[in-house]
């Protein structure tokens, strides 16, 4: 019998939704504006349809769900998977959510304190809201678990590692997705590049993680949004010692104001930047930093893995910026990644040239497709 699996997405600012039939997309929402006075909800059908569309405060994620919910297109769900962003070291595969986990999970929230709240928020608004409804939590870490032990660690003393200091990595359901959708046989030596506004890469063997970008928390590696990434420790030390920071402070800095939204000093949104650039020297400059980290890091990797035989962009700017892909590739020849101009700018799902020793990709991602996947899956073993 077909289960219906409600995917839960939540961030500090919104609450996304998506409801499946199996593998079938069914209906989606999404709610922006949290605890402000102006909110918007918006509800698509199967097509992407927008079949509501209502403005309003919404003041937390119970609020959010409720309305939601009030209508009749993502009711009545047999199951609810949530999107978790951190598990730690101790959580590895999808598991039913239970007080356990719950407190587990509260202990875990220093590790990542935009996310883990909204998420804790969300599991008791659908408790809420569907009284004994199994609940399913899916790591974004999970899938950087089979890291190598040498990747994970970081040049710290040991004492800090056994308080779970080490490299996690996130966007594990996005990559999960990637190797499920291309194969591990054909993807060999993979590098894979999820960019949005946050962005990270993984290095994958055989479908298996090598290394990535993110660290201990998702702001470290590559440039981003308005995440600052991978930065000279030094820099904080001094922005402590002499520039009056605190703990909070360089914590607006490296997440909220830096990345994209940093160096142009106008805006994160990567689609503007690539509009404004011939006009605004910042914004090209901001366009131009992002695609260097983004080269330097994919050349690391290639290092990693002995050479590359995929190159696989997605994410909503490797999906949609045909320029960001091109200018990160240019310099990578030697590496035998060559791009199709033509393809690429069609957004083909294959954009390398036909001379090219390594295959570029495209692939749109569908990390709520995965947590149903989990969530049947756990739910049909918890049954057998």
């Amino acid at each position: 019998m077909p289960l219906r699996v409600l995917c839960v997405n939540s961030g500090s600012s919104s609450l996304k939704l998506a409801l499946y039939k199996d593998e079938t997309l069914i209906a989606s929402s999404a709610v922006e504006g949290l605890g402000l006075d102006e909110g918007r909800l918006t509800v698509r059908d199967e097509t992407g349809r927008v079949v509501r569309d209502e403005r309003g405060a919404f003041p937390d994620a119970r609020a959010a769900l409720r309305a939601t919910l009030a209508g009749a297109e993502l009711s009545s769900p047999d199951a609810v998977g949530h999107r978790i962003v951190h598990g730690g070291a101790d959580h590895a595969t999808p598991e039913r959510v239970t007080p356990q986990l719950l407190a587990a999970l509260r202990t875990l929230v220093p590790l990542a304190p935009l996310h883990l709240p909204a998420a804790l928020a969300a599991i008791d608004a659908v408790g809420a809201q569907f009284p004994g409804l199994p609940q399913i939590a899916c790591f974004d870490t999970a899938f950087h678990r089979r890291m190598p032990a040498v990747a994970q660690r970081l040049p710290l003393p040991w004492a800090l590692r056994a308080k779970g200091i080490q490299r996690y990595g996130f966007h594990g359901l996005s990559y999960e997705y990637v190797v499920a959708t291309i194969g591990a046989a054909t993807l060999g030596r993979a590098v894979i590049a999820h960019l949005g506004n946050g962005a990270s890469l993984a290095a994958v063997r055989d479908g298996l993680p090598v290394d990535t970008t993110m660290g201990f928390t998702p702001t470290g590696g590559l440039m981003m949004g308005t995440r600052s990434g991978d930065l000279d420790p030094g820099i904080l030390v001094h922005l402590l010692a002499h520039e009056g920071f605190d703990a909070g402070a360089l914590e607006r800095l490296v997440d909220h104001e830096s990345g994209l939204l940093g160096v142009s000093g106008t805006t994160s949104d990567m689609k503007a930047l690539l509009d404004t650039r011939p006009i605004d020297p910042r914004a090209a400059e901001a366009v131009e930093l992002f695609c260097y980290v983004l080269r330097k890091h994919i050349g690391a990797f290639a290092a990693v893995l002995g050479g590359i035989d995929a190159l696989v962009f997605t994410g909503g700017i490797g999906e949609r910026a045909a320029a960001v892909r091109e200018e990160t590739c240019r310099g990578l020849e030697h590496l035998g990644i060559q791009i199709d101009r033509a393809r690429n700018a069609r957004h083909d799902s294959v954009i390398s040239a036909p001379e090219s020793g390594c295959t570029v990709r495209i692939v749109r991602t569908d990390e709520d497709l995965m947590i149903a996947r989990h969530t049947r899956a756990l739910l049909g073993r918890a049954s057998a």
